[in-house]
């Protein structure tokens, strides 16, 4: 492999890749999924309840849960991810992120802003893919968003039953905390799932053997005589009735399955019945789009038949854009993803990951994590890129390997971008803009949040993870000559906070938009304008969740689920009384319709 190519795989790493934590584990058990069939098997015709398309974070508990009541096929673009020890395995899994092969379950984009980002492909979504924190959103962002509480915390715990779990802290992530306390991000509110200001060990999926736990284990709790998941099917467009109708109504769909075959499924009779996207920030209003919904003047262009003219699809995306300080250790540090976080009333979250892994698991030869958080890219401002060779690399001491990354989030961001078709073709990602930090106030957020970061660095609690000779300013000059992104760096991003924002800004793969409630979808998540279609999942959001969103998406799938079977019960019985009647779920859980 030569220079050039190898310093693009290590730069999709680096800004896509998450560290591997360094234990002996095996490849998680799949589940006996009966219903789970790839959709080469598909028949060309078939007819069903309800059309989920995306088998994502919210898609996979949706679908567990319309299967109690009804008949439902989850169309899923790409494969399973048990078996795949990329996924599974914590020792490993940064292969997925630096894979960019046509069939890798985290298929790369850059974004116009040029900041590396990846979107999920693979049966569980985000969940497969990210590094596994585990937080709910505040009461605020509940009452806000308009969702029953009651409702909202039950489903939760649904959820955590199956896929949540405590972490065990290490002396990197303990000195982090406690760095934070006595920065002044009190108070310390210990382990909980709750999103509280002050300092918290959050949740994380990845259980005390290694294993990740998916939204796709949510499947679990469904309806093995309801449910049906077809997997590598693409959807290509959605059908819609206008003869006789007021407005359109989605009808059904066409998808490809992997020898690029079509198929076409239909809703069965029945007016509440629907067809369902949740297939991410991404793909949901790309799939609106090439069924002739969004922008007509954008369509037109694209030669697509506008069924409706709606300019608010694709608009109002935005990414929390995230900063780091790499620290190199003057000793051993473990291998850790986050689990503690600092939530500030500044605007801005504390997180922080350490440690490396030197040999991946799943490939035959040894060779570097080139991850974004992984410590060794911090020798990469050393070597130029056109030295950056695998044998290069490998020459490089292990000594100056070790430390990890302290990093800060920006919360909510008032900087918002668009997205916009690239051309008709499904498998291929939009151009999508976030404009990270076009808005002054998200400017002085990531600056605050460097501040604390600084105190961190300097504290008692942390000390023995820095060398005493070397800076934090030396560290943010490292840092800022690091290649965070495509952006052109300037003289004074090392010495300007501002400047650094700008030039090493990353993603943290919370980016949300494009369908938004009260724009494209009304609070009951039903596009605006149509009948028979909804959006349910993060292109709805008008600000991430929490300090991970991924909790919050897999409430929302078991959420709304019940809500939709609470309507169809009550339109066939309205005298149906939620509060006494259950439906038994899989594996001795109930779901209960309030």
């Amino acid at each position: 492999m030569d220079s050039e190519k190898w310093w693009r795989v290590i730069s999709a790493a680096l800004l896509a890749g998450i560290l591997c934590f360094h234990c002996l584990c095996h490849a998680q058990k799949a589940p006996n999924y009966t219903f789970v069939q790839q959709a080469i098997s598909a028949p060309a015709v078939s007819y069903y309840d309800y059309i989920i398309v995306g088998g994502g974070t919210s898609g996979c508990p949706l679908a567990a849960t319309l299967s109690q009541n009804a008949s439902v096929l989850l169309l899923e673009r790409g494969g399973s991810p048990y078996g795949n020890q990329n996924i599974t395995n914590y020792e490993s899994f940064s292969d997925t992120l630096a894979d960019t092969s046509p069939t890798s379950a985290a298929q790369h984009f850059i974004s116009e802003d040029g900041v590396y980002n990846v979107r999920a492909r693979v049966l569980g979504g985000g969940s497969c893919v990210n590094a596994g924190f585990y937080t709910r959103a505040s009461p605020d962002y509940v009452s806000a968003a308009g969702w029953d509480s009651r409702l909202v915390n039950q489903s939760y715990r649904w959820v955590e039953k199956m896929v949540a779990f405590k972490p065990h802290l290490l002396p990197w992530q303990s000195a982090v905390r406690d760095g934070l306390l006595e920065a002044g991000v009190l108070p310390y509110n210990n382990f909980t799932y709750d999103h509280i200001f002050g300092t918290k060990v959050g949740g994380t999926i990845f259980d005390l053997d290694g294993h990740r736990h998916t939204a796709a284990d949510l499947l679990q709790y469904g309806n093995p005589k309801g449910l049906t998941v077809f997997l590598h099917a693409t959807v290509q467009r959605i059908f819609f009735r206008t003869e006789g109708k007021l407005r359109p109504r989605a009808h059904g769909v066409v998808f490809r399955d992997e020898a690029g075959v079509k198929h076409k499924v239909y809703l069965k009779k029945g007016s509440m019945n629907e067809i369902i996207l949740s297939a991410g920030a991404l793909g949901s209003p790309q799939l609106l789009m090439l069924s002739g919904v969004g922008p007509a003047h954008q369509l037109r262009s694209h030669k697509i038949k506008v069924m409706l003219d709606q300019p608010l699809v694709g608009q109002g995306m935005a990414d929390n854009p995230m900063n780091t300080i790499f620290v190199p250790s003057p000793i051993p540090v473990e291998i850790s993803l986050v689990q503690v976080v600092g939530i500030t009333r500044l605007g801005t979250y504390i997180e922080t990951v350490s440690g490396i892994n030197l040999v991946s698991q799943s490939s035959t030869t040894p060779q570097r994590n080139f991850g974004m958080f992984s410590p060794q890219t911090g020798q990469l401002s050393v070597i130029s890129s056109k030295q950056r060779t695998p044998e290069a690399m490998k020459a490089l001491r292990d000594e100056g390997f070790r430390g990890g990354f302290i990093v800060e989030k920006v919360i909510g961001p008032r900087s918002t971008g668009h997205l916009e078709l690239r051309n008709r073709n499904p498998d291929d990602n939009p151009c999508v803009t976030f404009n990270y930090f076009k808005e002054l106030e998200d400017l002085k957020r990531c600056v605050d949040g460097i501040k604390i970061i600084k105190k961190v660095i300097q504290s008692n609690a942390f000390s023995k993870f820095r060398y005493p000779y070397l800076s934090v300013q030396t560290l943010i000059n490292i840092t800022s000559n690091l290649p965070m992104n495509l952006l052109p760096k300037h003289v004074n991003s090392s010495t300007s906070l501002q400047q650094f924002c700008k030039d090493t800004v990353m993603t943290i793969w919370h980016y949300h938009g494009g369908c938004q409630v009260g724009r494209v979808v009304d609070p009951n998540y039903k596009v605006l304008g149509l009948d028979g279609l909804r959006v349910i999942d993060g292109s709805t959001f008008l600000e991430s969740p929490g300090t991970n969103p991924q909790a919050t998406l897999m409430m929302l799938g078991r959420c709304m689920g019940v809500r939709i079977l609470k309507e169809k019960l009550a339109k066939k019985n309205p005298v149906f009384n939620f509060k006494k009647n259950k439906m038994k779920a899989k594996c001795n859980h109930v779901l209960v319709l309030y």
